[in-house]
């Protein structure tokens, strides 16, 4: 991969060592991402084991990743703005060692009210990991943000697809105690953390550190409709995630309900549809650095709507393949959302990754508790039905300005 910051002449910097660097940390972004989101997607993965043994109702299921969602979406935009202006290289581990004491307490936890605050520690812990991680990513990205967030966030699509496995495997044959069992993945987590962050501190006060954060904030585009502009995006992230959430969260008890798997079996295709999610991601950035990321977006949004509107009817294989088509479409939108949103706003990459990390898990947090109420009061088949027109949201994509010619 190229760099395209260019250092200034007095700093001797060997290209290929530099750019061999790049790539580690990068690496170690994807790794620690997929170990944070492995650690996120074991919340509701084992709902089936809660919702067993402790007799919850679809509604106290959704409080849970109420709890877990809400607590990282408020932080996140705030944990953005301030690192952005303080760096603090090490909060990443720290963040990681608060997603430790939450998995700790889940392990243990046998009311209501303690799962809820352990679910909103793992909350905690991915609001401080997420802006600052995704920061450092485009920092170390060479001029490819879109490529260098593809790969950070692939990480921890890959992450959330191992969750229900590692349920499947562990937490639902050995109970819920079991779950203590992960807290080698938050350590070596904190590990790898460790060395992103040396990393990070050794360079803070680097020239070609320097020079990239001056290009972020002399980048303008002058853009007389920047609010209307974010406000479509974070329309479209609910479309997203709210629709996403439906498949995330629910998908186990539809399968179960409508083709009378069992919790396992529905787990591997919860898994089956997280991978693809996982696929998505990886395909979306490159190709936005090449097409442009409003291209993308309309793609990756409006695309998605046949197959989520047919989802509903079909038989099981069919319903599977469609979760596959899905889960690759909507997920190649996120990466590009985020770096558009950077461009629009030049200066505040935290802010913005926070912000909108920050609004995806919000926006699931609420749209899990609604979906849950919605399936006490109607059924899990009716919820799948309503949600399926969510992608048809992807229509007022047309309202974004065109970044790229003027970036050009």
């Amino acid at each position: 991969m190229s760099q395209e910051i260019n250092q200034p002449s007095n700093v001797v910097t060997p290209p290929l060592r530099a750019e061999a660097t790049v790539m580690n940390i990068l690496w170690m972004l994807s790794l620690s991402h997929l170990l944070n989101d492995t650690i996120q997607s074991l919340i509701p993965a084992i709902y089936p084991v809660l919702k067993t043994s402790y007799g919850f109702n679809y509604a106290q299921i959704g409080l849970i990743t109420f709890a877990f969602q809400m607590t990282g979406s408020i932080l996140q935009p705030i944990v953005g703005f301030y690192t952005d202006r303080h760096p603090k290289p090490y909060s990443l581990a720290a963040g990681m060692g608060i997603t430790l004491s939450g998995l700790v307490l889940l392990s243990r936890a046998d009311q209501l009210p303690m799962i809820m605050t352990a679910a909103a520690m793992v909350g905690l812990g991915s609001a401080i990991f997420h802006p600052e991680a995704s920061r450092i990513a485009r920092l170390a990205s060479g001029g490819q943000h879109g490529f260098a967030q593809s790969l950070f966030q692939v990480g921890g699509n890959l992450g959330s697809s191992l969750g229900p496995v590692l349920a499947a495997l562990v937490v639902v044959k050995h109970g819920q105690n079991s779950i203590v069992w992960f807290s080698g993945i938050a350590l070596l987590g904190i590990f790898v953390l460790c060395q992103v962050g040396s990393w990070y501190q050794a360079h803070l006060n680097d020239p070609w550190v320097q020079a990239a954060k001056g290009a972020e904030k002399r980048a303008s585009f002058a853009q007389p409709h920047v609010a209307r502009a974010l406000t479509v995006l974070v329309i479209l992230i609910f479309s997203k995630y709210v629709y996403l959430v439906s498949l995330s969260n629910y998908y186990t008890f539809y399968l179960i309900d409508k083709f009378q798997l069992t919790v396992q079996q529905s787990q591997w295709a919860l898994f089956v549809f997280l991978f693809a999610v996982a696929a998505g991601t990886i395909i979306g950035g490159p190709v936005g650095d090449r097409i442009g990321r409003k291209r993308v977006i309309w793609i990756s949004i409006l695309g998605a709507a046949p197959f989520s509107m047919l989802l509903p009817y079909a038989s099981l294989p069919v319903a599977i393949m469609l979760t596959v088509f899905i889960g690759v479409i909507m997920a190649s939108a996120f990466s590009a959302i985020i770096v558009y949103a950077q461009e629009l706003v030049p200066g505040n990459v935290g802010l913005i990754a926070g912000l909108f990390f920050g609004l995806a898990f919000g926006t699931a947090g609420i749209g899990a508790a609604l979906l849950g109420r919605l399936a006490d009061h109607t059924s899990i088949g009716y919820v799948f039905q309503v949600c399926s027109f969510l992608p048809l949201i992807g229509l007022l994509t047309g309202l974004l300005p065109d970044l790229e010619p003027t970036k050009r």
